[in-house]
């Protein structure tokens, strides 16, 4: 063997030159997910001044800016995205913060800004349409629905470069949390199935656009099309908190 500067090659690829150097960035700074968590926490820093507390949330904070489908219902939509940055407690804010921090940064550079934002919109509003259809009359906070969609565009981009999700990690993470989801009463199951199922969609869109070789417009008009979709859901189902469908 011949020592490389990195490894060794054999004398036979060294003799033929069947060798290259394939130079790529040397760091990326995940910007996005940087004011995402930054964002999260500012919020968090509003609610203690606002009378919040550090292990749940409650009072003013809650009142004005949880989502909840008579008020949704009500005209107020702004709630829809609020409340994805509104946390019941440290302990919350910091596993939802945590789970971001492990996916933000891989898809926002697999992904690129733009498309990263609208994967992450579009995973926080599927979440909102899936809290206000399966449970309308309990408030909902928390950035849970926008990360699970991260989850689940992380494990359609693994599965479609061949990889395994079981091998990689994000598998067992991932039925981890779907377990904690339907045995913790608290959770809202449709605020996650929700954004799961959207950051799949947007993720599915992205790698089918990639293999047609279409224009990064073209795979942001998809995540569009998801938010967009899955806003009109939630001001749907908001309206019918009178008569649950669930």
């Amino acid at each position: 063997m011949t020592q490389a500067s990195v490894g060794f090659h054999c004398p036979e690829c060294t003799s033929t030159g069947r060798q290259r150097v394939i130079s790529g960035p040397v760091s990326f700074d995940p910007v996005v997910t940087k004011i995402l968590v930054g964002l999260n926490a500012a919020v968090s820093v509003v609610v203690l001044v606002w009378g919040g507390s550090l292990t749940r949330i409650g009072g003013r904070p809650f009142e004005e800016l949880a989502l909840f489908a008579p008020f949704v219902d009500d005209g107020e939509y702004y709630r829809i995205a609020s409340s994805a940055f509104l946390h019941d407690g440290l302990v919350h804010l910091m596993f939802n913060m945590w789970a971001l921090w492990l996916l933000g940064p891989m898809l926002e550079r697999l992904f690129g800004a733009p498309r990263f934002i609208g994967l992450y919109a579009a995973s926080l509003l599927g979440g909102a349409f899936g809290a206000l259809l399966v449970s309308p009359l309990s408030p909902a906070v928390g950035a849970s629905g926008a990360v699970f969609g991260l989850f689940g565009a992380a494990a359609v981009v693994q599965r479609s470069a061949g990889f395994s999700i079981w091998n990689s990690g994000i598998g067992p993470v991932l039925a981890l949390n779907l377990v904690i989801t339907f045995a913790v009463p608290q959770i809202s199951v449709g605020g996650h199935i929700g954004g799961l199922l959207a950051g799949a969609a947007v993720a599915a869109a992205y790698v089918a656009a990639a293999r047609a070789g279409s224009s990064d417009n073209v795979a942001v008009a998809g995540a569009a099309a998801v938010a967009v979709l899955a806003f009109v859901g939630c001001i749907w189902a908001a309206a019918q908190w009178t008569a649950p469908l669930f």
